[in-house]
């Protein structure tokens, strides 16, 4: 069925018709909600409210732009409502018994950050991107660029994204924001001029490709390492600069020598774990399960590798609380 005849059913009140209509849109409408939020979570929930506006207000939809554009346009003003006025998710305080971590380098301030399962973003598929996109899709949903974007300004980070990300024309996007394109050029200059700030944590280093050699064999090492506590064997694999977070938990070590003096203070506390391997935000990732004497491995959260070159740069810890997102058990018996 054609899209002309499945809005007339739709706007007729026929729910299935509108379901057909929106359906290719559902997955990248997603993605670009997480863009905006930083939360699957939330992105879900304003995704939620995105359809609902979209079909109360059908009947307003005046075919002037695409259905695609006229859906970006309702979610991405439900995602700066979103960021104007949800209270975030609260930063955690540390919870690890019997681990003493050191001082951190500094406290972050994207708390709400959460992973993306790679399984989703395997159902937006190759969506369209426009001829002013300037990010790989790939780049474009890393952590450190996910990371990125929160700390712009709400009206900056729509404009990046929409023009820069998903490759709209500037007269799209004011219409979109019901802006001007003076405003959303400028805007665009300075979300640009900010993220080029953090250029040197947000894309130096490239994610390599999925199951490439490289990657593979940089995953293996860190699995043994980490299974076997070995920190020696860890700390080889870093970069000079490696950064560990663990959002919801506000704490941020960045360099090779905090690097090592934080996993030591995991490993000294006699805490060892089973790694199951998944995918998140394009990258390797893996549940952690902690032994316990009773052969039942705890799933204790979620750890996110970037890669660059053979070393990794970054490890972001999330909390047990995303697993089940990644189809990973709760517990999980000891190896």
């Amino acid at each position: 069925m054609v899209a002309g005849d499945l809005i007339s059913k739709a706007r007729a009140g026929d729910g299935d018709a509108f379901r057909a209509l929106v359906q290719p849109y559902r997955a990248e409408l997603q993605v670009h909600c997480y863009r905006m939020l930083g939360s699957l979570q939330d992105a879900e929930d304003v995704l939620q409210d995105t359809l609902l506006a979209a079909w109360q207000g059908l009947t307003g939809f005046e075919e002037r732009a695409s259905l695609r554009t006229w859906l970006y346009r309702i979610a991405t003003n439900r995602c700066l409502n979103a960021r104007r006025s949800a209270s975030r998710r609260q930063a955690k305080e540390w919870d690890v018994p019997q681990v003493k971590p050191p001082e951190p380098t500094r406290l972050g301030e994207v708390v709400w950050l959460q992973p993306y399962p790679d399984v989703l973003l395997e159902a937006v598929g190759d969506a369209p991107l426009g001829p002013e996109a300037r990010y790989e899709q790939t780049e474009s949903i890393s952590l450190a660029f996910i990371t990125a974007l929160q700390v712009l300004p709400p009206r900056q980070l729509a404009v990046l994204v929409l023009r820069d990300v998903l490759g709209f024309h500037a007269n799209e996007v004011a219409d979109m924001l019901d802006s001007t394109i003076d405003s959303v050029t400028s805007a665009l200059k300075r979300a640009r001029a900010a993220l080029q700030r953090r250029q040197p944590r947000a894309t130096d280093h490239p994610c390599l490709a999925p199951s490439s050699a490289v990657e593979d064999a940089i995953v293996g090492k860190f699995v043994r390492a980490w299974e076997s506590a070995d920190l020696n064997a860890l700390v080889s694999l870093l970069t000079d600069d490696v950064f560990i977070s663990m959002p919801p938990i506000p704490f941020e070590y960045e360099g090779r020598e905090l690097a090592a003096r934080f996993c030591a203070s995991i490993f000294r506390a006699g805490r060892r774990f089973d790694l199951i391997p998944t995918r998140a935000n394009g990258q390797p990732a893996f549940g952690a399960y902690l032994r316990t004497s009773a052969g039942i491995g705890h799933g204790t959260g979620l750890f996110v590798l970037t890669l660059a070159g053979d070393r990794i740069s970054a490890m972001t810890r999330f909390d047990n609380t995303v697993l089940p997102w990644f189809g990973l058990p709760r517990s999980f018996p000891n190896r």
